[in-house]
């Protein structure tokens, strides 16, 4: 196997760096259990990859060292309950490294975003713990019991803003931001800055050319646009406005770094642009007609299969324009 290419190394680093500003606000948000998941993710993906790659006989160091591993695993931590058991993360990070990247080939031949393979296992096989998030931030020594001892996080946890808002059927938007504590300014509380710290960390990563700016774009105007056209304003039938969409949940960390991990989607701009914005109205269609509050990992997902023909279109359209 050929060693690292110094770009990618270059380019996990600037996204490692870019996830920092996203990382602190979660860790502001809720506390320690965000550490104790990231040293978890890390390390579970890491030993997996470094496993994998010694049964097949590759070289584990030079390998690991291009950072792939680490980026996926970050993303994990950012997308999980952050005081899940401990068996979620190290599942997480095994099934993403072992399913989603390592059963293709490894790195640059994944067909599916590697994180995202390894939240839709968890979530899909441990839904109950998936779902719970505190409603505020526990200590150190209330998260590593909650992480390692199986306390219940029953006395903490709280309904998201995306699920409360899903399951309302009396309240007025205007009553959801009155009375439920998750309900921020426009968004979830917390969540709002959490947002806002992904999406300058990403604009860094389009001001440094890591990727171009179509996928996150299109992404982020198909979930306004469609969260727009079923806004009811502030009935108790409303779906959210479009800025509680683009602010809650995990839509700037879909926007800027799952939706455009560069293996697993298209490479034509054109393609790119349809990918994005295809991903931004199938998050809306969960978050609002599904069983999911979020839906961003079965958005992404589904999105990676339709690559080859977003890509033909894209080929086409070159073709016959003059």
């Amino acid at each position: 196997m050929a060693p690292p290419d110094p770009r990618m190394r270059a380019a996990m680093g600037l996204v490692l760096l870019a996830c920092a500003p996203g990382l602190l606000a979660l860790f502001w948000l809720h506390g320690w259990g965000l550490l104790l998941s990231l040293l978890l993710c890390c390390g579970a993906a890491l030993g997996c990859e470094a496993l994998l790659l010694a049964l097949r006989g590759e070289p584990v160091t030079e390998t690991l060292a291009d950072g792939s591993a680490l980026v996926t695993a970050v993303l994990l931590t950012a997308a999980l309950p952050t005081h899940a058991p401990w068996w979620i993360p190290v599942i997480a990070a095994s099934a993403a490294i072992g399913i989603g990247k390592q059963a293709f080939g490894g790195v640059g031949r994944n067909l599916f975003n590697p994180a995202m393979v390894g939240y839709a296992v968890v979530l899909l096989c441990f839904p109950l713990q998936m779902t719970h998030w505190p409603g505020q931030s526990p200590s150190m020594l209330e998260s590593v019991q909650l992480v390692f001892a199986g306390e219940q996080i029953d006395a903490w946890a709280q309904p998201t803003v995306l699920d409360s808002l899903r399951h309302n059927r009396s309240l007025t938007i205007e009553e959801l931001f009155a009375r439920h504590p998750g309900f921020g300014t426009i968004g979830g509380r917390g969540s709002e800055w959490v947002n806002l710290a992904f999406l300058i960390g990403g604009l860094l990563l389009v001001q440094r050319k890591v990727f171009s700016w179509q996928t996150p774009t299109g992404l982020l105007a198909g979930l306004a646009l469609f969260s727009l056209l079923g806004w009811n304003g502030s009935g108790s039938d409303s779906n959210g406005s479009p800025l509680l969409h683009l602010f809650s949940g995990s839509t700037m960390l879909a926007a800027f770094f799952i939706a455009t991990e560069p293996v697993s989607g298209p490479r034509s701009d054109l393609a790119r642009l349809l990918f994005g914005f295809g991903a931004g109205l199938l998050i809306y269609l969960i978050r609002t007609w599904g069983s999911y509050p979020d839906g961003t990992a079965f958005a992404i997902l589904l999105m990676n299969l339709t690559v080859p023909s977003l890509e033909r279109l894209a080929l086409r359209r070159r073709q016959t324009s003059p």
